[in-house]
């Protein structure tokens, strides 16, 4: 579910199927789509990296504990 897409991303790529491929309302969405993809990226990224934090951060704690 982690990796599921957002109902908003979904929404959008819908509509643009509506539209004739090339028709100015095509472009606009197309640009709206790559901007919510771009942030969903950048979200998932972020929640990566601070989950791998705080894994390596609880490991050396436990290494500490034993030594």
């Amino acid at each position: 579910m982690a990796n599921s897409i957002p109902e908003d991303i979904l929404k959008i790529q819908k509509k643009l199927a509506s539209f004739e491929k090339g028709s100015r309302n095509y472009k606009k969405y197309t640009k709206i789509l790559a901007k919510h993809i771009k942030s969903n990226n950048m979200k998932n990224r972020v929640s990566s990296h601070i989950k791998t934090i705080e894994t390596i951060e609880s490991f050396t704690k436990e290494t500490k504990k034993g030594e």
